[in-house]
């Protein structure tokens, strides 16, 4: 009989197994799960018996696609505030997750995307297989990356992490691993043995040896030799300014990334740029988390994102009414009230002491 829990836990030998239960639902993340997960990763902590936790998804198509989107679409269409608790606690889960005391190992095998990246991408120990597909995709849906992603990207090399931002564009393994988003590749046909190795760790030490010895070169990615333009063109200081230097370049990847911008939110690519460009200014990813915070709040209430999600996941027609509908439309003013803080009755996240606004 098959197990209907959201999420298993399992001890083998001195590995705590963390398995995200929702094949079906490409392991998408609801409350519940989020709520799960803090209760055993405060429980592993105390645990003297658990010496690593490792992070895997049901099924084989990949670890965690994010949050239930269709439950957070719901939720905005009838002007509910569930998603802003859900995203309260789901942003405090990405803190514990970066500062949990022991080693976790997260299997980013197939796909990972959002929340899912939430869930692995701040672990100590990162793992891509073959078959990964690791994106922040939030501007397709008139979103904006949060989880920490623009923490992330922020710190990926040059303007790779602002491309991957505003496209929403998914990588594999070796673009993860040069954006900084994994740390270790193996072939999936060797999961099996690595998770037996890791049971048998006992030390932190015998964790990291165990992960060496599997690891290994990936097949060569895509984004390394697109530097040269992707640097030059998302250097600019605006969306604007970004799409007219990929449409006037030579190269055509750039000209096809600049048509494939201009289908996302335009609201959402330009509080997306100043995000992924504040949080780069930011002290800590828990200061980076109280911005996300802030910015999923007010994404929330705009009608961009209902329309996405509609466009994108539910209807699926691929034709999205934005609104604003043009990025000449959206101004700065707009864009500030994004960042600044959240009005009398609402609570702020809270994770770091206060925002400390990020020096120009």
């Amino acid at each position: 009989m098959n197990d209907e829990r959201p999420v298993l836990l399992e001890m083998r030998g001195h590995s705590l197994y963390i398995t995200l239960n929702r094949p079906r639902a490409l392991n998408a993340l609801s409350h519940t799960m989020v709520n799960l997960l803090h209760e055993a990763l405060a429980r592993a902590a105390q645990d003297d018996t658990v010496v690593s936790v490792v992070l895997g998804g049901a099924g084989d198509r990949g670890l965690c696609a994010g949050g239930d989107i269709r439950a957070l679409h719901d939720d905005a269409r009838a002007a509910g505030r569930a998603s802003l608790e859900f995203w309260r606690d789901e942003y405090r889960l990405n803190a514990r997750i970066a500062r949990f005391p022991k080693p976790y190992v997260a299997l980013m095998d197939g796909i990972v995307m959002g929340g899912g990246v939430g869930l692995s991408a701040h672990a100590g120990t990162r793992v891509v297989t073959e078959r990964s597909r690791i994106a922040m995709p939030e501007t397709g849906i008139g979103f904006v990356p949060d989880v920490g992603g623009t923490r992330l990207l922020a710190a990926a090399p040059g303007q790779l992490g602002t491309h991957l931002a505003l496209t929403g564009r998914s990588v594999g393994a070796a673009d993860a691993l040069l954006c900084g988003l994994a740390d270790h590749y193996l072939p999936a046909r060797h999961l099996t043995a690595l998770t037996d190795a890791l049971s048998a760790a006992g030390t932190a030490a015998e964790v990291a040896q165990a992960v060496g010895q599997f690891a290994t070169e990936p097949p060569a990615g895509e984004l390394g030799a697109q530097r040269s333009w992707i640097d030059s063109c998302y250097a600019g200081d605006t969306v604007e300014e970004i799409i007219r230097r990929l449409e006037e370049s030579a190269v055509p990847e750039a000209a096809d990334t600049a048509a494939e911008l201009l289908t996302n939110s335009p609201l959402a690519l330009k509080v997306t740029l100043t995000a992924v460009r504040r949080a780069a200014r930011l002290d800590s990813l828990e200061a980076v988390l109280d911005q996300e915070f802030r910015v999923s709040s007010r994404a929330f209430e705009q009608p961009d994102f209902v329309e996405g999600v509609r466009a994108r996941i539910i209807d699926k027609d691929g034709n999205p009414q934005w609104k604003p509908a043009t990025l000449a439309e959206v101004d700065d003013e707009q864009v500030a009230r994004f960042f600044a803080p959240l009005s009398p009755g609402e609570q702020e996240l809270g994770l770091a002491p206060g925002i400390t606004e990020p020096t120009p």
